[in-house]
């Protein structure tokens, strides 16, 4: 099987499992379909809640459907690996890399930094994303690993309680800084930026990006909306085609959920 199929199976007999009943719907090995069952493919449907499967011995109830999203070119899609900076129990902290997803799809998951969590983390525990990074950007990423925990993680998100502080390479002198509110989607955007460096013989400036908002792609539009575009950009504008984006979390500071203190994680720019 090498082009993306999906495959939608209603349960009729209690006790069967889902290995054995992909296998039989499918062309697909058995330890093929484990596989795809560990990377994220394989979802099963109960009542009103959709999850995915990755027991390959459950055993399903009538009425239940099974659902396998498989595409070769995802699943065959080796994860990058990501850095552990700090595991406090409830959350954690990680460096993610250049090419490493936050969420994953329907088709798998096998190569999104929670799932990385979740399969190198001691002792094991579920993994929840609270917020994004750009598959392209790296950098800090905070994990939950209870839902409560989530739920608390994502309040200081959403109440601008969490300050995140990025160090990006663009293009040009950049020589002041400045703030830029402009919206995104309708939505109230808000980035501040100021010069760290400037590197006159590659002509980049490096910033330092405080944004109170996180919509999608914001500090990229921003800074190209002002003629300068991240290094490695390829979706708002930057001629230096041959860098990945040079665009990195750098900090996170909030007050600790468990510990009730401040507490800040930071980077060293690479």
């Amino acid at each position: 099987m090498t082009e993306k199929t999906e495959y939608h199976i209603t349960i009729e007999e209690n006790g069967v499992t889902a290995v054995a009943k992909l296998a039989e719907a499918t062309s697909l090995s058995r330890q093929k379909i484990k596989q795809c069952m560990q990377k994220g493919a394989v979802w099963l449907t109960q009542g009103k809640t959709t999850r995915r499967l990755r027991r390959a011995k459950k055993s399903l109830s009538v009425g239940s459907e099974l659902h396998l999203y498989y595409n070769p070119n995802v699943l065959e899609k080796k994860p990058k690996a990501a850095t552990l900076i700090s595991d406090e129990g409830l959350y954690s902290v990680w460096n993610k890399p250049y090419g490493m997803l936050s969420q994953g799809s329907k088709w798998g998951d096998h190569c999104t930094v929670y799932r990385w969590a979740e399969t190198h983390l001691t002792p094991e525990r579920p993994a929840f994303i609270v917020h994004r990074l750009d598959r392209a950007a790296t950098g800090l990423i905070l994990l939950a690993h209870t839902k409560k925990m989530a739920t608390q993680l994502t309040q200081l998100f959403q109440n601008r309680q969490i300050e995140k502080h990025y160090r990006v390479y663009v293009e040009g002198e950049f020589l002041q800084k400045q703030t830029i509110q402009q919206a995104i989607e309708g939505k109230p955007a808000i980035s501040h930026i100021k010069p760290i460096n400037f590197i006159q013989e590659k002509n980049q400036s490096l910033l330092d990006v405080h944004i109170e908002t996180g919509r999608k792609h914001q500090i990229r539009k921003h800074l190209s909306s002002i003629g300068y575009p991240v290094i490695g950009d390829r979706l708002y504008g930057s001629q230096q085609l041959e860098q990945n984006l040079q665009l990195m979390s750098h900090s996170l500071e909030f007050k600790c959920p468990i510990k009730g203190e401040k507490i800040c994680f930071t980077l060293e720019e690479s």
